[in-house]
């Protein structure tokens, strides 16, 4: 076919893609139906974009132009989901920092990020301006006016006789949109950089994933500053659902939530089901209408799954990185296994599955970049490619080349392929235990252990070993009023696994999280590196 000049894209059929064009929607289309839900509070869409506005107009006043950083420090308030539309409408950048961290570490990522201003809750002010201050950055309160920082905002207020969002910066869909820092479990954090043609692709991918509609409603108990929400704070607005937001993943709160506002759909990691499922407050019968979750990380073992139906709660197993936007391959199970026992649906659902439809690739490779056989037995490293795969690394052009060698992502996750497709994660490789010259994954054992009625959570790292190099060593946090020795969790692996893959030392101790409820395991390790098993 010939290349035509008239058939070069236009005004009339190009627009960039933007995330925020859901709300600009919704609130075009429904604006009278429920966006957000807040305690006692709600909120329609036409009220939402008017928020929205509020803050665009506000942070406008201030200069705050495209490219500007501007940072964000708060739980999963109104405010900080209104913040996903205002900032990026400007043609902005959103920069949703981790509520836990300590000043030194916000100052840095203040300082890093080149931030403009750090807009805060009234519970992180204190933090937010001793980081602020370290980084010289103006501090934008919400609510609550704090002698030497900017005049405080109020949001909440905003009604229907307020104008609506308007998009005032967006030319481009490969601008930045949001900058993510990682965690920084192996030294500084890095800066992730998401676009608007990828948040607005991977937004509509979750929306298909997780079956969103508008009858939809969507707890928030994933921080929203966790790649932001993993789009969902796009997603569920794509969908014209209902944003239900909770300042704290507790369970008492989860539960009247979910009994207050007919909650669908949330998402979190495994700690927090776990945390529900051991809480006095849970349901002692299935919730009507069933709730489905979505999660990452520890693969659902069949307890898991038993207990989580005795609540009326469904589970579908997500995998993604802050450099994919969040999730982008899913396991849900399908309707033949729907009534199967526990343990075999925990076995199909403990894959990590295929990539969901706005995802483009997804590989397994070995060493040389081979695709590894079908087999469900040959390891080899997962490796991605897409639009919903990130920019780059903010200011580290060395890094961002290095992740991107040959080509693909390079996760450093290790994973094999399944006869009918599916990815199946072993382990990420600096987790992964060489003992004897054999591989173990540290996923496997852990899976095993968190069969044992007395377990909560369990994390196996490698412990050096005199014969053996190293050898497993299991992190045992219990349940609530539950006991059990060592010599009886040994005897537990040994009906499990292979001798040389049971553990050799047994650590019972409160596991160390991140924000989002990841292990520490760079913690674990240094604790583990001072034991030497013997036996």
């Amino acid at each position: 076919m010939r290349i035509e000049p008239h058939l070069a894209k236009r005004d009339a059929n190009f627009q960039p893609l933007s995330p925020v064009e859901f709300l600009i929607r919704a609130a075009d289309v429904h604006p009278d139906r429920t966006a957000v839900a807040w305690n006692d509070r709600r909120w329609t869409y036409r009220q939402f974009s008017a928020m929205a506005e509020r803050l665009r107009a506000r942070l406008a006043a201030l200069g705050i132009g495209p490219g500007d950083v501007v940072s964000v420090i708060s739980p999963n308030r109104p405010e900080m989901l209104a913040a996903h539309y205002a900032v990026p409408a400007l043609g902005a950048v959103l920069n949703a920092i981790n509520l836990r961290l300590d000043a030194a570490m916000v100052a840095y990522i203040l300082g890093h990020a080149e931030s403009r201003v750090l807009i805060t809750d009234p519970g992180s002010l204190g933090m937010a301006r001793a980081a602020a201050v370290q980084a010289g950055v103006d501090v934008l309160p919400l609510v609550d006016a704090v002698e030497g920082a900017l005049p405080p905002l109020d949001l909440l207020s905003a009604d229907e006789s307020d104008p609506p969002l308007q998009i005032t910066g967006i030319e481009d869909e490969w601008q930045p949109l949001c900058l993510n820092y990682t965690s920084g479990t192996t030294g500084r954090p890095k800066g992730v950089v998401y676009t608007h043609r990828g948040a607005y692709l991977n937004a509509l991918g979750n929306v298909l994933a997780l079956g969103f509609n508008r009858g939809s409603v969507y707890l928030w108990t994933l921080p929203m500053f966790h790649c932001n929400g993993w789009c969902h704070t796009w997603a569920v607005t794509a969908a014209g659902a209902t944003h239900v937001c909770l300042e704290r993943p507790d369970p008492p709160l989860i539960f009247q939530a979910m009994e207050r506002h007919g909650i669908t759909h949330f998402a979190c990691a495994p700690v927090v089901l776990y945390m529900l499922l051991n809480h006095p407050d849970r349901p002692v019968r299935p919730m009507e209408p069933r709730v489905l979750v979505g999660t990452g990380g520890a693969a659902p073992t069949s307890a898991l799954i038993e207990q989580l139906d005795a609540v009326g709660i469904d589970i579908i197993h997500l995998y993604g990185l802050t450099e994919s936007y969040g999730p982008l391959t899913l396991c849900a199970l399908p309707e033949d296994l729907e009534g199967a026992p526990a343990d075999l649906r925990a076995g199909y659902l403990a894959r990590q599955g295929s990539r969901h439809v706005t995802a483009s690739d997804v590989s397994v490779v070995d060493d040389g970049g081979a695709d590894v056989a079908a087999d469900g037995a040959t390891l080899g490293e997962i490796r991605l490619r897409g639009n919903t795969v990130m920019a780059g690394y903010y200011r580290d052009a060395a890094a961002t080349e290095a992740v991107f060698a040959g080509g693909w992502l390079r996760t450093g996750d290790l994973a094999v392929r399944d006869p009918d497709g599916a990815v199946a994660i072993r382990d990420r490789s600096k987790d992964i235990i060489i003992s004897g010259g054999e591989n173990i994954s540290s996923i496997e054992i852990e899976s095993a252990l968190h069969q044992h009625p007395a377990v909560l959570m369990a994390a196996v790292v490698a412990t050096p070993h005199p014969k053996w190099g190293e050898v497993p060593c299991a992190f045992i946090e219990l349940k609530a009023g539950q006991s059990v020795e060592a010599h009886e969790l040994r005897a537990f692996c040994r009906g499990k696994l292979p001798g040389f893959k049971q553990p050799k030392l047994f650590v019972f101790r409160e596991l160390p999280r991140t924000a989002t409820g990841k292990v520490q395991k760079f913690v674990l390790r240094e604790e583990a590196a001072r034991l030497v098993a013997t036996d």
